[in-house]
């Protein structure tokens, strides 16, 4: 096993802090996993074309993985074929990921049951392995996930549209062509800012081979769990956005009805990556929380942080520290005069009404500079 300490400080903005291992699956395949953060284990399953590496730098990804870092012990890891895992693999297919997704909970030493967070793909290895364990998971999360993939659900069109998708991977994913790869990677985030969209590209380029890729991609559409779906007795959270551009609605609609008790909540989206600027963000983080019985209030008191600016964030972070204003303004390179106007602003913003009160609120929140 391999322990590695990245620090991020740099285009992420803050210094967010993982520990990479890897583990060998049932079959001998080496999967990369990464542990972040402290508190009830969250484990998310693996989802489509991950790097724990790149992962944090994303402007995709990156929210995600601070959003559960502050609440849980946040373990993800790459599948097979992608990321930091092994790219050459003998097979891929849902027995293998549950199989995966299992090495991986072991590996990570969880005390008690864990919450599992199932994205896209992911939600039918969460539901095979929840079935498998039950009284090891607390909590099932399923985001824009699916019982059956293209070839299991009776939609020829759908089908041959999946098909074109697949060629298109195969034959122009490797190419220096961007459009190859932005035909499949803008029906994720439509509404994706340049780039977002760039980084999604270059994420795709970077983490597997055009035959790996395609690969993986025929092997979801095989998927098929509608008969563990009655079987899920651990508390099922199924969540989707109502224009998803890869999942249509109607799929988590299934999961919903069909897992005893299920609860199902619908977002105002059509992204089926949720970005960190949409309202929907917000409410997925809401629900969650409130679901996990982490609390709602907390997360509407931390997004009071949303509301800083760079500086702001800047300056709150030597308050946090217990500077001066001179302090502040020679490590910004700013003169105090600005360093109180900016004061008073966070002060407005975090509705606090001293240093004292802004240092604690922050410490006491989490707070992270960037």
């Amino acid at each position: 096993m391999r322990d590695i300490r990245p620090d991020f400080g740099g285009r992420m903005g803050h210094t967010i802090r993982q520990t990479i291992r890897y583990v060998r699956a049932s079959d001998g395949v080496r999967l990369a996993w990464a542990s972040i953060g402290s508190g009830p284990p969250m484990v998310k399953a693996a989802n489509w074309l991950t790097h724990l590496q790149y992962d944090l730098e994303s402007p995709v990804w990156r929210h995600w993985i601070e959003f559960f870092a502050e609440r849980f012990r946040f373990v993800r890891y790459d599948e097979r074929g992608c990321g930091m895992s092994q790219w050459e693999v003998p097979e891929v297919s849902l027995p293998r990921w549950t199989d995966d997704l299992e090495s991986v909970i072991g590996a990570a030493e969880c005390d008690g049951p864990v919450a599992l967070l199932g994205i896209s793909q992911g939600a039918a290895t969460c539901i095979a392995y929840a079935v498998r364990h039950p009284e090891r998971v607390s909590h099932l999360i399923l985001y824009g996930g699916y019982a059956t993939g293209w070839a299991k659900r009776g939609d020829p069109q759908g089908l041959r549209r999946f098909q074109a998708i697949v060629e298109l991977i195969r034959f122009g994913w490797g190419t220096d062509t961007v459009a190859f790869r932005q035909v499949f990677t803008s029906r994720f985030a439509p509404g994706a800012s340049p780039q977002q969209l760039e980084w999604f590209n270059e994420l795709c380029r970077r983490t597997t081979t055009p035959e790996v890729a395609a690969h993986l991609m025929l092997a979801r559409s095989e998927i098929d769990v509608r008969e563990l779906l009655p079987q899920v007795k651990v508390p099922t959270l199924v969540i989707h956005a109502v224009d998803d551009q890869v999942t249509p609605l109607s799929a988590s609609r299934e999961l919903a009805a069909e897992i005893p008790n299920a609860e199902f909540v619908q977002l105002d989206s059509r992204n089926h990556v949720l970005l960190a600027d949409e309202p929907a963000w917000a409410r997925f983080k809401e629900i969650v929380l409130e679901f996990c019985g982490r609390g709602a209030a907390n997360v509407r008191e931390i997004d009071r942080f949303g509301a800083l600016s760079s500086r702001e964030r800047e300056v709150l972070g030597g308050l946090a520290a217990g500077r001066s204003n001179a302090e502040i303004a020679a490590s910004l390179h700013i003169s105090e005069k600005t360093v109180r106007n900016v004061v008073s602003r966070v002060f407005e913003k975090l509705d606090v009404h001293s240093r004292t009160q802004a240092a604690v609120f922050a410490r006491d929140h989490g707070f992270r500079a960037r």
